[in-house]
């Protein structure tokens, strides 16, 4: 917990290899394609409103987290870990998690973007949960940084956690060759009145 919070602090994003164990992140995989299955997703929105647009191309599910599934407890658990240490550490106000899946097919990407909202600074620090299994580079999906020091590229492998400042930095999902599926995720504190 000590390195993640000093790569936040220092450089405000990071990547976590193998976040979760391989069994968890599988069940979260087919979980999200069992719900696609039974159109059990919805074509991805944009703003508060929740407006349609052409800047993301993915279908997504928010997830309950007062009624979590078997398969997602595992994610809740180990996010709720990470907020209290972060919050130990870096005194950031953490109390929530809102997240949901994230399912791209082939060619679908979304535009860069920031994720925090102009007018609610609610929203801390985001995290994407890959759950793409034996996935290689050439396959796409990267989700690209945009840093001052220079463009940074995540390859979305099964397992990997990325962790980044909401408000400060500016990210896209680059289109892949096949379909790509991810927690997406927001740490939130209590919003400013």
């Amino acid at each position: 917990m000590d390195t993640i919070a000093a790569a936040l602090h220092r450089q405000g994003w990071l990547v976590l290899a193998d976040f979760l164990p391989a069994a968890a992140t599988a069940a979260l995989a087919q979980e999200c394609r069992a719900l696609d299955a039974q159109a059990g997703l919805s074509a991805a929105t944009t703003g508060r409103a929740r407006l349609a647009s052409g800047l993301r191309g993915d279908r997504t599910r928010w997830f309950d987290p007062a009624a979590p599934s078997a398969a997602q407890e595992p994610y809740w658990e180990a996010m709720q870990g990470l907020r209290r240490g972060l919050n130990q550490r870096l005194l950031l106000g953490l109390e929530e998690l809102e997240a949901h899946y994230a399912l791209y097919p082939p060619g679908a990407g979304y535009a860069r973007h920031r994720d925090r909202f102009r007018d609610d600074d609610a929203r801390v620090l985001s995290s994407v949960l890959y759950l793409n299994a034996d996935w290689d580079a050439a396959d796409g999906g990267a989700l690209r940084l945009y840093l001052p020091g220079g463009d940074q590229d995540v390859v979305p492998r099964g397992g990997t956690l990325v962790l980044f400042l909401s408000a400060e930095i500016e990210h896209e999902v680059l289109p892949a060759r096949r379909e790509r599926l991810s927690i997406a995720g927001w740490f939130r504190r209590r919003a400013l009145a």
